[in-house]
């Protein structure tokens, strides 16, 4: 059998493995094993699958995943994101759906220190749906907004996805993290620009809240502090370059600590909690990334990257309608597959064609997050809506009813991105000094 043929077996095999429900990590490892084995020799591949975990979990570059899950961890844990949340209802709550922006809002900030769309969306359900439903907002509404502000979690930075590309690419980490700061914060826009459109039509979906003094306003300007300042320290050194990104997870989890130990508001018990949610999703993360790299050597080998590409390089086609193509191919499997599965299975093969066609990778990889984003609030998938309807116990067929109109605002930051790639890499370039 050739090794074209071994490697699409090896890939019917994966995909049939995730929609089992196999995890991801389990499912690599396996099928990249084997497939190695079949086609270099068995020998092969078990000192394949014995010396690739310490080279991947040794990587100095992958040191910076725990320290930014830390940070946020720390701060989730000591209730500041409550704080958050009332910092900016105090400024956007007496607007006409202002409740649901400020859940977008909010979102948008606690995510500069979660960097998880798990970590975000479950807080701000916790936080916001009941506020929401106090003010007689309608469900839908409310779930929505939740589900749409969690998907911020893995753009803006710090994004544990943008860095798991930025390893498995080899595309500068530190720059992909500032790359995804315009996008998100046009993302956030449009959502609260939907949110206006929808309320503004059926006024009965969210009634007005009280106004705040501006003294009220200025209170609750100085209950964000923490998260600005762990923000400019930990992005902020990174874009100015006094750190590298490894560096400013370190400095903003010991800044988390310090803010919290010194606001009296972590006890031993959130401390001891905040290790144990960090320690066990970076150890997820690291399974996934070995798996990923065995499944990659694997595909490697069978030649079907190579293969592919040299096709397309064929083609006379138009490099956008390719990419539209592969668009397309990624928002139906975010119809079935969990996002970090879709990076490992598609990026041996999809990164060479996206630099052969001449588009830039670091571009690219927050094209792939929004596409993903996309997939996290669409059914039958949509783990996000499934999360919050959980914590809500909202009917999920109608939070998936409200969050169509997000999902309309979601496409047309992909198309603004795509047409104007500069709103990606505009930070980067400055960064660089060019």
């Amino acid at each position: 059998m050739s090794p074209e043929m071994i490697g699409t077996l090896g890939i019917v095999l994966l995909l049939l493995l995730f929609l089992m429900k196999v995890p991801v990590s389990i499912s690599l490892i396996i099928v990249g094993t084997i497939g190695f084995g079949a086609i270099r020799g068995w020998e092969a591949g078990l000192v394949q699958l014995g010396t690739t975990p310490f080279s991947t979990a040794s990587s100095y570059s992958l040191s910076v995943i725990p320290l930014f899950i830390l940070m946020g961890m720390f701060l989730s844990y000591s209730g500041f994101g409550r704080d958050l949340y009332q910092a900016v209802d105090a400024w956007l709550g007496h607007i006409k759906g202002g409740l649901a922006m400020t859940t977008i809002g909010t979102s948008a900030l606690f995510s500069s220190i979660s960097g998880s769309v798990n970590a975000t969306t479950a807080t701000m359900a916790k936080i916001s749906i009941p506020e929401m439903k106090k003010y007689n907002y309608d469900s839908g509404l409310s779930t929505a907004s939740v589900a749409a502000g969690g998907t911020l979690g893995i753009l803006i930075p710090p994004s544990v996805i943008l860095i798991l590309y930025g390893v498995l690419t080899m595309e500068n980490v530190g720059e992909l993290l500032i790359a995804g700061i315009v996008p998100g914060i046009l993302q956030m826009v449009l959502f609260m620009s939907v949110i206006y459109y929808v309320v503004r039509k059926n006024p009965s979906l969210a009634p007005v809240s009280e106004k705040r003094t501006t003294n009220e306003r200025l209170r609750g300007l100085m209950k964000i502090w923490p998260f600005l300042l762990l923000f400019g320290l930990s992005i902020g050194g990174i874009y100015f370059g006094y750190f590298t990104p490894t560096e400013a997870g370190a400095i903003g989890a010991l800044g988390a600590l310090v803010i919290t130990l010194c606001a009296r508001r972590l006890s031993w018990h959130d401390f001891v909690t905040s290790l144990s949610e960090t320690t066990r999703l970076t150890a997820m993360i690291f399974f996934i990334l070995i798996g990923a790299n065995i499944f990659s050597q694997f595909l490697a080998i069978s030649r079907i990257p190579a293969e592919v590409t040299a096709f397309v390089s064929q083609l006379d086609m138009s490099p956008f309608l390719i990419l539209a193509v592969i668009l397309l191919v990624y928002f139906v499997l975010g119809l079935f597959l969990e996002g970090i599965a879709i990076f490992v299975l598609t990026l041996p093969v999809v990164y060479p064609l996206i630099t052969l066609l001449g588009f830039d990778g670091m571009w690219f990889g927050v094209i792939m997050v929004m596409v993903m984003n996309i997939g996290l609030i669409t059914p039958p998938l949509g783990i996000s809506v499934y999360v919050i309807s959980g914590i809500a116990k909202v009917p999920i067929e109608k939070i998936f009813r409200g969050v169509t109109p997000m999902l309309v605002a979601m496409v047309l930051c992909l198309i603004l991105l795509v047409l104007f790639p500069q709103l990606v890499t505009f930070l980067p370039d400055l960064m660089r000094g060019n």
